[in-house]
């Protein structure tokens, strides 16, 4: 859980949240889900989500907000 977290601290920002001790894993599930990869599996979503950013990073990033403040 929440291994790629360190990668993303600058997408973090972007978004508007802070990944706390108290909401990590919160939001690594809403990510999870948001890919469609089986919860815990880390190395996998991380996968993605460097494609996805590398894809559409604004649009993954619009995405990763509504999911995490909505989701």
């Amino acid at each position: 859980m929440t291994c790629y977290f360190r990668h993303m601290k600058d997408v973090f920002a972007e978004v508007g949240i802070e990944a706390t001790k108290e909401n990590k894993k919160d939001f690594d599930r809403k990510i999870h889900g948001l890919l469609g990869v089986e919860y815990s599996n880390c190395s996998s979503t991380w996968k993605l989500v460097k494609e996805r950013l590398s894809e559409d990073r604004d649009g993954f990033i619009g995405q990763l907000k509504a999911e995490l403040f909505t989701g």
